[in-house]
């Protein structure tokens, strides 16, 4: 190499290194502001094409991740599941069907409105519906109690239905989704939206809203639902022991992340977890898969998490901001960029992200975001303008402000990022 390209290729890492330099104070001038005094905080920033951290702090404690969980959720999925969902396992006897689920969420679900395994049970004489092969208790470990009549907060179970809530509206009538429902919806204020362990639901009626209200997922239900939809021909069974030999598939499996992470969508992210588990075996369970990609996968993990659902919703996760940057590493690593990016919200106009972090002109963050009570958290990809992609992690924790004033500080942060690097 000529005496030339040498000092050229010198100027060039201490341009860069001065301009790392830069940023990084700018930063630390923003996180030692008295706004960041009486809160937990974590950022790490990284570039992978240079290999190089960008800044960092507080990057290998625990937090509370919340929804920035789903990163994860989708990581697994990724690993494990095919191009389109495994709706449910089967085998044929004569004219009966035997089936087996395996935790596909979009069954009938008010958006997706799949409906594989309505069009196969409607060919045969007699469906048996196994119900016995969820290992998972109905709520993960963690979850508030109170929650049990909220949107974000339906049972999981091994065959979900209408996303395992019923809808109501009331425009000029009641009408419900499912419609089998309707006479267990009383139209009456409450300060519940359902009794505590069955499914009578409380509606005030109103035209401008409509009501999603987790159910009571039980043999009844099941059996009272099913029996709308094809009389008298799906027989419920706990004989999970009939050996399955294929496997329906319905929807792509990429529609299905990206409601998950555009909406943080909390039922979604659990039953990914339990239909990935369908993977490993006909007993579902969401700790297995999670076990499972840790141990192998997710070995390389320089702080390994406290990992409980797959949601976010237990405040019994916990997870360091370098675990989310190696995570979305690899992610960025393995997957086709415009397919990547297309699964995270997008800053200023999509999904959770929408009324934040807006470019200008053109979006520069795509990530998840992740809050309930008091945390705050946003993890992803920016892109700035040089036209370089870094993989962020800002984690925080135990504030008493509002949560959009921790939105406008990282705000700060990330437009440093994208103008100064």
């Amino acid at each position: 190499m000529s005496k030339l390209k040498l000092i050229c290729l010198a100027f060039i890492f201490i341009f860069i290194g001065c301009k790392s330099s830069r940023v990084s104070k700018k930063i630390s001038r923003q996180l030692d502001s008295d706004f960041f005094n009486n809160q937990f905080t974590g950022l790490l920033v990284y570039n992978p094409a240079a290999d190089k951290t960008i800044y960092n702090y507080n990057e290998d404690k625990y937090f509370t991740p919340a929804s920035n969980t789903k990163i994860f959720t989708l990581y697994t999925a990724l690993q494990y599941l095919p191009n389109r969902i495994p709706s449910f396992k089967y085998t044929i006897e004569k004219d009966t069907l035997n089936v087996l689920g395996t935790g596909d969420p979009t069954f009938l679900h008010p958006y997706f409105k799949d409906s594989t395994a309505l069009k196969m049970f409607s060919n045969y004489e007699k469906i048996n519906l196994i119900i016995d092969n969820l290992e998972d208790k109905k709520y993960g470990p963690g979850w508030a109690w109170e929650d049990y009549d909220t949107y974000f907060s339906p049972e999981k179970s091994n065959f979900p239905m209408y996303g395992n809530v019923i809808t109501i509206n009331y425009d000029t009538e009641l009408k419900t989704s499912p419609e089998a429902l309707k006479d267990s919806v009383y139209l009456k204020p409450s300060g519940f939206k359902r009794a505590y362990n069955s499914n009578q639901f409380y509606y005030q009626p109103n035209p401008s809203k409509t009501k999603e209200i987790p159910m009571v997922i039980d043999s009844l239900i099941i059996k009272k639902l099913w029996n709308h939809l094809l009389p008298n021909k799906v027989h419920l069974t706990t004989n999970s022991s009939i050996k399955m030999k294929h496997t329906a598939y319905g929807i792509e499996t990429d529609s299905l992340y990206k409601r998950m992470m555009h909406k943080s969508d909390n039922f979604l992210a659990e039953q990914i977890l339990i239909l990935a588990s369908s993977t490993l075996s006909d007993t579902l369970n969401s700790s297995s898969i999670r076990k499972e990609l840790l141990k192998n996968k997710l070995s390389d993990l320089k702080q390994q998490p406290r990992w409980v659902d797959g949601s976010g919703l237990s405040r019994y996760n916990l997870f360091t901001p370098t675990s989310f940057v190696q995570v979305l590493t690899k992610l960025y690593n393995e997957i086709p960029k415009k397919r990547l990016l297309n699964f995270f919200p997008v800053g200023g106009e999509l999904g959770t992200l929408k009324n934040w972090y807006a470019g200008n002109p053109t979006p520069y963050v795509y990530a998840k975001s992740g809050s309930f009570g008091n945390n705050y958290s946003l993890s992803g990809y920016l892109i700035t303008k040089s036209n370089k992609v870094l993989i962020f992690s800002f984690m925080n924790n135990h504030f008493k402000t509002s949560t959009n004033t921790v939105r406008q500080e990282i705000q700060t942060v990330l437009e440093l990022l994208r103008d100064n690097y």
